[in-house]
């Protein structure tokens, strides 16, 4: 059926990023753990956990937006979704390449998280 919340492009990056999130959560409690420095450790945990708690934020977008303001609400579901991209992908790649240099990177997506609930917050 047309205008569920399923049909919406940020229902699916959610639901797509969630389960990329649980993957990759697993992988670092597991895969890493007697591979990286405890400390690169905690960087993956705090990746994935913003990670997770911002796809499930991606999952809430579609039931704010309706016909009358799809573009105001939208910018939330973009800013959460480069956000996730730029945040927690720039430090799982720190702690998988320990190039430093790509945190970065790190605030520019921390940015655009909180970005994305103020989007959400006034619909601007």
């Amino acid at each position: 059926m047309p205008g569920l919340p399923v049909d919406s492009p940020f229902w699916r990056f959610g639901a797509f990023s969630g389960a990329a999130g649980v993957m990759l959560g697993a992988f670092g409690a597991h895969a890493l753990q007697n591979i990286v420095d405890p400390k690169m450790l905690t960087v993956w945990e705090t990746s994935n956990r913003y990670h997770i708690f911002h796809s499930l934020a991606m999952l809430f977008v579609p039931l704010t937006i309706t016909s009358r303001d799809q573009a105001k609400y939208s910018k939330s579901g973009w800013l959460f979704g480069i956000g996730i991209l730029l945040f927690s992908g720039s430090l799982y790649t720190l702690v998988l390449t320990g190039n430093k240099k790509l945190g970065a990177i790190t605030p520019i997506g921390g940015l655009c998280l909180i970005g994305g609930w103020v989007a959400l917050a006034f619909g601007v």
